[in-house]
This record gives C-alpha cells, sequence and structure tokens, in this order.
C-alpha cells in the first residue's frame, strides 16, 4: 500500500528555474502529506506550449518562433544539472518523482526537443525517461517522434507504474506493451481534458484492471506571466480556463476514486493497493489468461533509435 499524490498546478510559462522552484515546493507539500509517489503533469518543465492551438499555420510565424526560442532556452538538457533542484528534493524527501519536461536533444543535433517524462526516485536519479511517441497535430511543430527505450514499468511503494503520456493512452499497442510487463499503476500525464478523457480513463482501468492515475494541469490566463511574448494577443481574458485540469484517480475495474478535480490548483492524491490488481485480473487479465498468444503477437522495438551512430575510427556515419 502506498500513497500516491498528483499535482495540478500551473508552471511558470517558459521559465525553467521558477518552474523547478515551485516543483520543489509542492513536492514538499506531497510529501508532507504523506506521499510516496508525486506525480506531475505533462512537460510541466517548464510548460505545455499551449499557444499551437490558437497561433494559424503559417500565418503568425514570427510569434510561432520568438515563442519556439523561449521554449528552447528554456528546456531541459538531461546531460547537465538542469534537474538537479527536483533530483534534491526527491531524494531529500524520500519520494519518487514523475514529471514531465521539454527535452532538448543531447546526443545528436542539440535542438530537437522531445515531450519527456522523467522518473527519479528517492535515491535522486533518473530511474526512467520515456520520450512522448507520437506527437499530436500541431505538437509535431514543436517536438521529435520517441522511441520504446522508457516505454517500461517499474517498482514503487504503489506497485509497477508505467507510464503513457496523453494520447498515447488511446494507442492499443503501447498500452499493451505496458500491460505484458505487469503494469499495476498506469500513469496518464495529459494537457487533454473533459469527460471524454476521463471516461477513456475509466475504460483503460476496466481493459487492464489496474490502477490509472490521470495527471492534468489547471491553468488560467492570469497564471500565464505578463511578459510572455504575445500574450496579449493569445490570452486576452485573465479570467479564462485556458485547462481546467481534471485529473482524476481511478480503481481497477473503473470506479473513480479521487477527483475530477476541475479548474482549481491543488493536490490529489489516494491510497493505492497494488495487491487489488491481481484480484481483479480473476475474470479478466488480457496480457494473461486472456491473451491468446497462440493467435495474436506484439513485438516491441525497445531499443534507442537514432538518426545514425557515429564511429570515431572511421569518422564516418553509418
Amino acid at each position: 500500500m502506498g500513497k500516491i499524490a498528483v499535482v495540478q498546478h500551473p508552471p511558470v510559462l517558459l521559465d525553467r528555474n521558477s518552474t523547478l522552484e515551485k516543483a520543489v515546493s509542492l513536492t514538499k507539500d506531497a510529501a508532507n502529506d504523506g506521499a510516496e509517489v508525486v506525480v506531475f503533469p505533462e512537460a510541466f518543465i517548464p510548460g505545455y506550449p499551449t499557444w499551437i492551438w490558437r497561433l494559424r499555420p503559417g500565418g503568425d510565424m514570427k510569434l510561432t518562433e520568438q515563442l519556439y526560442d523561449q521554449l528552447i532556452k528554456n528546456a531541459v538538457d538531461l546531460s547537465r544539472d538542469d534537474l538537479d533542484p527536483l533530483r534534491d528534493a526527491a531524494k531529500q524527501h524520500g519520494v519518487h518523482i514523475l514529471c514531465g519536461i521539454d527535452e532538448r536533444d543531447d546526443t545528436m543535433s542539440r535542438s530537437t526537443l522531445y515531450n519527456t517524462y522523467i522518473t527519479i526516485d528517492p535515491d535522486g536519479q533518473i530511474c526512467n525517461k520515456h520520450r512522448k511517441l507520437m506527437p499530436t497535430n500541431p505538437e509535431r511543430m514543436v517536438w521529435g517522434f520517441g522511441d520504446a527505450s522508457g516505454l517500461r514499468v517499474y517498482d514503487t511503494p504503489c506497485g509497477r507504474i508505467g507510464v503513457l503520456l496523453c494520447w498515447e493512452n488511446y494507442m492499443p499497442l503501447a498500452r499493451y506493451a505496458l500491460y505484458s510487463q505487469g503494469l499495476e499503476v498506469l500513469v496518464a500525464p495529459t494537457w487533454d481534458c473533459g469527460e471524454g478523457w476521463i471516461g477513456t480513463m475509466q475504460h483503460i482501468a476496466r481493459e487492464a484492471r489496474c490502477w490509472v492515475v490521470s495527471s492534468g494541469t489547471s491553468m488560467q490566463a492570469a497564471d500565464i506571466p505578463e511578459d510572455l511574448i504575445g500574450r496579449d494577443q493569445l490570452f486576452p481574458d485573465n479570467d479564462e480556463w485556458i485547462n481546467p485540469g481534471d485529473s482524476v484517480i481511478v480503481e481497477p475495474g473503473g470506479k473513480i476514486v479521487a477527483g475530477p478535480m476541475r479548474q482549481q490548483h491543488g493536490i490529489l492524491s489516494a491510497d493505492i493497493d497494488p495487491s487489488r490488481v491481481a484480484t481483479a485480473r480473476r475474470s479478466l487479465d488480457v496480457a494473461g489468461h486472456y491473451s491468446r498468444p497462440d493467435i495474436f503477437k506484439l513485438d516491441v522495438r525497445d531499443g534507442v533509435q537514432t538518426p545514425f551512430s557515429f564511429s570515431p575510427e572511421t569518422k564516418k556515419l553509418r
């Protein structure tokens, strides 16, 4: 049995350091309330590029480029010490921290961004990094495509946790790749919201007979920094809810046990009993006795994929 906390707060949009400070403070609040696993939203550091849904493709190119410039300057480079404050917080409070970042590629072009979700263990080490497999619609103008190297589960006090980002949860094969590893808790950080999304979370809890934790971002226009480039054009009404959040925790079988938290900032929590998963799968185990491996087969290429490899010996691309 373990307690999981879902942080539903806005970032300090396009300000990495200030958002990290906020994440550290919120981790402390969650840990002081007994949480052993702390979950942050998709692309929390330094924020989800919500402007992509408001700008005209090809018509607002200058503003798009200016915002992208700020995003890439505040993105997280995992080869540096960018996440040290959050890693220190995990170690100080003895918790797992799961958090979305805009990751700047540190191995190839050094320019491509990824929608990445990282897991930090209680020793302060990054124990998993998952890059979103398929950015949705205009997201493809911001993020590159990820691979399956981070599509795996890992042990926590709340059970075996795996992560799918936003509409990855609509990808049946991605879900099954986690189910087949003994998934007990699916964490679904998302920019989506509303009854349709919540219903999807309940469906997955019924399908996989697992716990489902959906982490949304609540954000009003008033939460966006005054000095953001193009703010007055993009978000003129301070009272507008750009995203209501709708974080929710669902038990195996589909019953909602916490949330949805709508149009408010806060921390949603629940006690997670992983032993309930095995019991719930007695009648339906889609990766076990219900799987029919004599008929169906799933092949997952889980290696790190790169455009090319470089051989120092030959100084040639291969």
